[in-house]
């Protein structure tokens, strides 16, 4: 059996027409049902719904076999015990960083100014600005971002932009795109041997799938 981790919302819905593609059907809407795990028209593959930061400790722990997660997900939490064959190219967006529109970002960096950032992406953040010999202090929020730097509460905020509206909505501006993001189909690295012959099937029907 091959347990699929996925997350609703957007990866879930741009994640159904893939698998449609690979001539994979769901009976019921995963998207209303309170059902936690959900069978496809594949007697040997099913569904499990989970939160979309769990999904890679779910496939890490082998909870389930493979997943499908945002990149943002994976460089929070690692690629340890994770083999990561597709890049889906769903859920596409960037990773960036945002400030007020009067706050000078370039200056405040090039001044080697020690910032306050807020974010949910902790590593990510303080991986990116160490690479760049940048002080930061690294707020941790669970949402809201915008919120942080028009309160005072910090000077920048590392979130995921997608058309910008929001941003633009609340009188930020992007300053640095630190990476695209997209989803990527990750699979337990023990399942991927022990269970090769099924899963080299699904993975290569994914992967046609994702084409453009």
């Amino acid at each position: 059996m091959i347990t699929l981790a996925l997350s609703k919302g957007r990866i879930l819905e741009e994640t159904l027409p893939l698998l449609a593609a690979a001539g994979i059907s769901l009976p019921e809407d995963p998207e209303t049902t309170r059902k936690l795990i959900l069978p496809t028209s594949r007697p040997d593959l099913r569904i499990v719904i989970v939160r979309a930061s769990d999904v890679p400790t779910y496939v890490q722990y082998g909870g389930a076999t493979c997943g499908i997660t945002g990149l943002d997900t994976l460089m929070e939490h690692g690629t340890a015990g994770l083999y990561m064959p597709v890049d889906l190219n769903i859920a596409r967006c960037r990773m960036s960083v945002a400030t007020r529109q009067d706050f000078d970002y370039a200056a405040s960096v090039r001044q080697g100014a020690r910032l306050k950032v807020a974010t949910k992406y902790v590593e990510t953040t303080r991986n990116h600005f160490a690479s760049k010999g940048v002080h930061v202090d690294v707020i941790k929020l669970y949402g809201s971002m915008e919120l942080a730097p028009l309160t005072g509460l910090a000077d920048a905020i590392v979130d995921l932009v997608s058309t910008g509206g929001t941003l633009k909505a609340n009188q930020l501006i992007e300053v640095e795109t630190i990476c695209p993001i997209s989803s990527r189909l990750i699979v337990n690295q023990a399942a991927f041997k022990t269970q090769f012959a099924q899963l080299s099937p699904f993975i290569e029907a994914m992967r046609a799938a994702a084409k453009p």
